[in-house]
This record gives C-alpha cells, structure tokens and sequence, in this order.
C-alpha cells in the first residue's frame, strides 16, 4: 500500500467542535431560519451541481438566502457554517501522521466545493496532514462515480490496488473496491492501525 486516501466529512471531519453534532443543530435558535428551508431553497436545487463544480457557491447561495434570511449575507452564512463543522478527529490525524513518517502518502479524497475545499486545506490545517486533495468540484464528479476513482489514482501517479480509501460511506467503499482500490469502511470506534493490520492481513490470505 503506497497511499491512503482519506474522506473528510464524518471520517476526519466530524462536526460542531464543541460536541461533534452536526453544524445546522442550532440554526435556526443562532440564524433565525430553519434547516428544512434551507435545504428547499438551496440543497435540494442546487447542491448536486456545486459539489461536482458547475457552479460556485456563491451564485447558489445568495439568492437563497435573499427568500429564507434577507438579514444574513452569504460570508457570514458560510462563516457560521465552516466554524461549525469543523471537528478535527485528532486520533486519525496522528495517526495518518505516522504513516507519513513511515513513507506512505495521504491525501484527501473527499465530496467538496472549491470554497470549502480550501477553506479544510488552509484555515482548518488538513493541509499539514497530507500531501494533496482530490475533490469532486476540481474533478468534476463525485463519490461513489467511477469517475472520481479513476481521475484521482491517475493524478496520485499509483496504480489502483496501491490505493487505499477510507470512507464512512458504504456505497464509496464498494465502488473504491469496484475501480481496483483498496478500501475500509470507517465507523465511529474505528482504528487505523486496526483497519492497515486487517487488509494486510487479507492480502496475505488472498496472495
């Protein structure tokens, strides 16, 4: 294995800070408008064309917000989103950090828009931690699309089964597996060393 691939959200990105549930929890108590109007006026419409980079965030998100919270502009909206899902998972972050040290790549692999996808990289410090991002706004598709799979193992310069991703999501996992990858699926409890020590274990097995 020459390189991990790692998902963001839920996996080393995992919420509020202060008790890791999801950042819209207090939305409408801290924003004065709701999550389900949100997600009429902005999600459901559009989030499918942002996060595979058809269109920016802002263009979306302005208007939106103009029906649902004409009081709010869309910085200090992102600016309260952004802030609050931002908690780092530490544990993995070492972790990952070992690996480096030991002669692996990580990089992120991740569904992302370009704002957010910078926003990780530089504000919130997972620059440090890997060598690069792949995200589906700068690729143009997005996990579980076969797509995404192939254009990122082309980029790393590796071939798939020196690949390695880590992802809470099932479907992720099974067409990472589907595009020659290695693949784990990460739950809450999960351990890196656990997971590496299982597949080379597999491996073995399989060889």
């Amino acid at each position: 294995m020459s390189a991990l691939m790692v998902d963001v959200d839920g996996v080393l990105v995992r919420g509020r800070p202060s008790d890791g549930r999801p950042w819209a929890s207090a939305l409408e108590e801290d924003l004065g408008f709701s999550v389900a109007a949100l997600q009429r006026e902005f999600f459901i419409p559009h989030w499918n064309e942002i996060i595979v980079g058809r269109g920016s965030l802002a263009e979306y998100l302005k208007p939106a917000l103009a029906k649902i919270a004409p009081h709010l502009s869309s910085d200090d909206f992102i600016a309260y989103w952004f802030e609050n899902d931002a908690r780092l998972n530490i544990e993995l972050l070492e972790e990952l950090n070992q690996q480096r040290n030991a002669g692996k790549r990580v990089y992120l692999a991740t569904n992302q828009e370009h704002v957010r996808a910078a926003h990780l990289v530089e504000q919130l410090g997972l620059g440090h931690h890997c060598d690069g991002i792949y995200y589906s706004a700068a690729l143009g598709c997005r996990k579980p699309d076969r797509a995404f799979f192939e254009q990122a193992a082309a980029l790393s310069g590796l071939p798939p089964e020196q690949l390695l991703l880590i992802d809470d999501t099932p479907a992720n996992v099974t067409a990472a597996r589907a595009s020659g990858w290695n693949a784990f699926q990460w739950m809450e409890g999960s351990s890196l060393p656990d997971a590496l020590s299982k597949l080379q274990s597999d491996i073995s097995r399989n060889s």
